[in-house]
């Protein structure tokens, strides 16, 4: 069986806003506002279609901050914590043999930066990346990407993500799809008991 894994609320949560909001002297009005203007094009970056150094001053401009690149770039980053109980599942998985792929709408600061952080995304055996295809979820071009790159039979791949216009573009490619909710992992367990993995 072939497992395609989202990132984002599935394999790390994730918070933007608290790490970011570390960049701001305090008293420094308007920062949610500053964060959201930032953050508006940060599907764009994820599409590849803004390199790392365009992205990073256009965003420091953006927040009005006196933050380096550097900082700004450790902020980035460290917005995640792991999943443990569906980390539980890939170790199981990996271990049963099933092939692994990572299929995240992703930047080029954390990644690969986060095989380093979270060694674990070694046991993935190849990664779908936004950022890399020029698309981004729930657009069909990376859906097909994936599938011809990988060699994927939708028929016999099991597909996790937590948006729902992502799960539903999953399910119109045919593949055996679930909405996951991070909230409630149990779910994700019931669904699961249905398939011989």
């Amino acid at each position: 069986m072939t497992f395609l894994f989202d990132i984002g609320r599935v394999l790390l949560d994730f918070d933007f806003e608290t790490s970011l909001a570390r960049l701001f002297p305090a008293g420094t009005p308007d920062v949610h506002e500053r964060l959201q203007r930032m953050l508006a094009r940060k599907d764009e970056f994820e599409a590849g279609r803004i390199d790392v150094d365009t992205f990073t001053n256009w965003a420091l401009e953006v927040m009005e901050t006196d933050a380096t690149a550097e900082q700004f770039h450790h902020a980035w980053r460290h917005i995640f914590s792991p999943n443990e109980p569906m980390w539980r599942r890939v170790r199981g998985f990996s271990a049963a043999g099933h092939r692994l792929i990572l299929f995240s709408n992703i930047n080029a600061i954390h990644s690969p930066w986060i095989y380093d952080e979270f060694p674990e995304f070694h046991l993935c055996d190849a990664a779908v990346m936004s950022f890399q295809t020029g698309f981004i979820k729930p657009q069909p071009e990376i859906y097909r990407h994936a599938i011809e790159r990988h060699g994927l039979v939708p028929a016999q791949t099991l597909y996790i993500d937590d948006l729902p216009q992502n799960a539903a573009a999953g399910r119109a490619i045919g593949f055996h799809t679930w909405q996951y909710d991070l909230n409630d992992h149990e779910a994700f367990e019931q669904w699961l008991a249905s398939y011989p993995v």
